[in-house]
């Protein structure tokens, strides 16, 4: 059974996605211990909340830090909804620029749509390749947020494969999913996004010791 750590900083949906990840076939622990998330075989850092907020109480237990250095040794990290956010280069809400984990290039912005927040249930087009979306192509993912990365700047050289892209459209395209290496990350909410969000969860613990 593969151990997962949920990075428990503050923030997030930490005991939904404890639950989430025990249905699907994880040992789960909820902590900020450094040594703990370091040495589990995935580590999942949710977010929810301003950007700003995230980036703030992840300094705070320097939980950039010990994503910078799983992803280093190429240690899998799952990021959700703001989790993702932060894995780009900045966040910009309402006028504040912040200064995110750079782990991708790009800054996250406000979607250009009629209604915000995205809230509810809603369809993504996964990659071709998608490891996360195997099997659950055709579903639906729960969404809550006005804020996404909407282009992908990053260019990738052989012998790295080119990251794998999950896009959704509110208003405009944005970044639904991403798989690059180490580093996965969901918009979506899988732990509140039922059956098709554990099968996506499962699909991630499965590569955990491939």
């Amino acid at each position: 059974m593969s151990r997962v750590v949920v990075f428990d900083y503050g923030t997030g949906n930490v005991h939904s996605a404890v639950k989430a990840l025990e249905l699907a076939g994880a040992d789960v622990t909820l902590t900020s211990d450094r040594t703990v998330a370091l040495e589990a075989d995935g580590l999942v850092v949710p977010g929810v909340g301003a950007f700003s907020a995230v980036m703030a109480a992840l300094k705070a237990v320097r939980g950039d830090d010990i994503v910078d250095r799983r992803l280093a040794g190429d240690r899998p990290v799952l990021g959700i909804c703001v989790g993702m956010q932060v894995m780009f280069e900045h966040g910009v809400e309402r006028g504040i620029d912040t200064v995110g984990l750079g782990e991708w290039p790009g800054t996250v912005t406000e979607l250009s749509a009629p209604i915000l927040p995205h809230m509810g249930w809603d369809t993504v087009t996964s990659a071709p390749d998608s490891v996360l979306f195997r099997g659950i192509e055709e579903e639906r993912f729960y969404f809550v947020h006005s804020y996404a990365a909407q282009s992908w700047t990053l260019e990738v050289m052989p012998p790295f494969p080119e990251p794998r892209l999950t896009w959704a459209e509110h208003g405009a395209p944005f970044l639904a999913a991403i798989e690059n290496g180490p580093l996965s990350a969901t918009q979506f909410h899988p732990e509140k996004s039922g059956e098709a969000g554990i099968r996506l969860l499962k699909n991630w613990i499965g590569t955990l010791r491939d």
